[in-house]
């Protein structure tokens, strides 16, 4: 009874019926029934407006350990905020913890509106930023403007920030506020944008001035970002017209845009680059271009010139280490290796690889007891999660157990983790186990679902089942209802073209996309599709898996001319999504293979080395009618 009258009272706010819905409310709560909460919530939402503010802060102190407080809180301070009722807001504001760059735009507003305008300048980071902002983001703007916070300097920071990501309109609103904004560069901006090299052989844009000079150089980048010797004979040519900043700037760009295209070039246009103006995704990259030519003093000189938390995450800790080792440092790198390794992701395991006869810190496991467990489910909060997960509200149930296990230990996670597992919930499973930082219990982490299913078609395609699971694990968490936002479906996440390919090649004649979150079937596409880019690849693992990824004729493109290690091959892809895919999958083979009780070798020979591009183009198993499985973003992005 109550969960029809929970899914009704949900479609009563879904329709905006607020009689309807305070209906349901009353018989929730009269019935005391679990989540009545959440149904009094979607009311608040529709009443907000008209509720008075005695009214909201009671109902947010009412409902204060619940995951929808904070989201109510901040539509309740953007009420506040559009009534200038600078009180309430103050008052309210300190409570709020979600980020939300709306609210934070008021919040900076609002001290300065009782006096101070010190935090003006702090605001700067909200402006800085090179996508759109909340539209009342313009009033503090305007207020920074007026105090002589915002400067034209950080103006056309900013206008070059948001052309380099190519966000025509928002440059536009901003150039809109330099004291020499002219109306006729609005369709000079859009010049540059769709034919850069007119706009340089022509001559449209003056040099003289700053917007000039920025949208000079919009327009080599825009042709750097297709071909980078174009871009260097149309610098050429105007080279002497820009200040010696704006050359650097150019370089570092230009050696960018190379290195993501994997260019050999790359490395001496960053040495013309003035590496202290780099920012993180230049340095990254620079990284990159040294390892792909394997030149570990570059390496080296790169991370040196990152800022320390950038050189502080463990890519270039560990390729830092790398570097020092290749160059006989093996003091210092043994150093860095030992402490990555007690470290559990990608670059830590690659670092135990690296630690020959040392001894690496043993890995403390925790069994939960049932008592453990008891305690866990006794919690209102689980037991709300696991009402709304029966009901198909995930993303509730998510913020549910986010919220309650945000401040827990080792022993209180990989209780919550097994709570999940005991539920078929993987997913909360894994990603709850995957935040101890010192007690561990890798069943948990890695758990191995539905193997009646997946040994027999591993072995049916000839395929590495630790790597299987490796791909499921990262692809869906094992939540055989899963759907990406590409349209991705299933516990090994194919794309319907794919699918409908594959369930043809495999003799699946009554196929139809309904059966793509069968569990047999997806196992068995999926696995076939696997075999099918291993042998486009020559057999070799981790390329197969950016092609799993990002489709075949990517994962061979970013093959080099000579034999590469795998983990450069990793380390060196375009693509931030596929790039962190390949790592995460190949970390987790690695770790299943143990847990299959199959046979176990280090990261780094997993990973293996990636042969020449000569010989995999050589490969004639490429088939015209192949699908492109590409999930990745539309351009190399960081």
């Amino acid at each position: 009874m109550g969960d029809d009258d929970f899914l009704q009272a949900r479609s009563a706010y879904d329709k905006k019926n607020a009689i309807a819905l305070y209906d349901y409310v009353q018989q929730l709560q009269n019935q005391h029934y679990l989540l009545a909460p959440y149904a009094d919530y979607w009311l608040m939402l529709l009443n907000l407006e008209d509720a008075d503010n005695q009214t909201v802060t009671d109902f947010l102190n009412k409902y204060s350990d619940y995951p929808f407080t904070d989201r109510l809180r901040g539509e309740y301070l953007k009420k506040l905020a559009k009534k200038q009722d600078w009180v309430a807001f103050s008052n309210e504001i300190s409570n709020y913890q979600l980020e939300d760059p709306a609210v934070a735009c008021y919040a900076a507003e609002s001290s300065a509106v009782n006096g101070d305008a010190s935090v003006l300048e702090g605001a700067k980071s909200l402006w800085m930023q090179a996508k759109e902002q909340p539209a009342n983001c313009t009033s503090l703007y305007d207020r920074m403007q007026a105090a002589g916070v915002l400067t034209e300097d950080d103006i056309w920071e900013r206008f070059r920030l948001v052309l380099a990501d190519s966000r025509i309109n928002l440059a536009k609103a901003i150039v809109k506020r330099s004291k020499t904004f002219e109306t006729s560069q609005y369709k000079l901006i859009d010049k540059a944008y769709s034919s850069p090299q007119l706009v340089l052989n022509k001559r449209l844009v003056s040099f003289k001035t700053r917007f000039g000079r920025e949208l000079n150089l919009f327009a080599l980048n825009r042709i750097a970002k297709t071909d980078s010797l174009q871009a260097l004979s149309a610098y050429k040519s105007v080279e002497d017209l820009f200040k010696p900043e704006d050359r650097s700037n150019f370089y570092g760009n230009l050696a960018l845009q190379a290195a993501q295209r994997q260019e050999p070039q790359a490395l001496q246009w960053y040495e013309r680059a003035d590496s202290t103006d780099l920012n993180k995704e230049q340095l990254a990259w620079f990284v990159r271009a040294g390892l792909r030519e394997k030149n570990w003093p570059v390496v080296l000189k790169a991370v040196a010139k990152m800022a320390p938390e950038q050189a502080d995450e463990g890519a270039w800790r560990y390729w830092k280490a790398r570097a020092l080792k290749a160059q006989n440092q093996s003091l210092e790198a043994n150093t860095l290796f030992a402490k990555l390794s007690t470290e559990r992701h990608f670059y830590g395991w690659l670092a135990q690889d690296e630690m020959d006869d040392m001894m690496s810190a043993p890995l403390n496991t925790y069994k939960v007891s049932d008592a453990d467990v008891d305690e866990i489910a006794s919690r209102p909060a689980f037991q709300r999660a696991e009402a709304l997960q029966r009901l198909n509200f995930r993303w509730e149930a998510k913020s549910e157990w986010v919220q309650a296990t945000k401040d827990f230990d080792d022993r209180q996670l990989l209780a919550a983790a097994e709570f999940a597992a005991r539920k078929n919930w993987y997913d909360l499973a894994i990603i709850t186990a995957d935040k101890t930082t010192e007690m561990h219990d890798f069943a948990l982490r890695y758990p191995t679902p539905y193997r009646n299913l997946v040994k027999p078609a591993s072995s049916e395609q000839a395929i590495d089942e630790a790597w299987v699971y490796g791909i499921m694990r990262q692809e869906s968490r094992f939540n055989y209802s899963a759907r990406s936002g590409a349209g991705a479906s299933g516990l090994m996440q194919l794309m319907p073209a794919t699918a409908k390919w594959a369930a043809k090649r495999v003799g699946i004649n009554n196929y139809n996309n309904g059966m793509i979150h069968d569990l047999d079937t997806n196992i068995t596409l999926g696995t076939y599709y696997l075999r099918y880019t291993l042998d486009l690849m020559n057999g070799q693992e981790t390329m197969a898996t950016a092609a799993y990824n990002a489709g075949p004729s990517r994962a061979k493109k970013w093959a080099a001319i000579t034999p590469l290690e795998g983990a450069i091959y990793a380390e060196t892809i375009p693509f931030s999504e596929t790039r962190s895919y390949v790592q995460k999958v190949m970390a987790n083979a690695h770790l299943y293979a143990a847990r299959l009780g199959l046979k176990t070798m280090s990261l780094k020979q997993r990973l293996g080395v990636v042969p020449s591009s000569i010989g995999v183009a050589s490969n004639n198993l490429v088939d015209n009618a192949e699908p492109e499985q590409a999930l990745e973003p539309a351009k190399p992005t960081e």
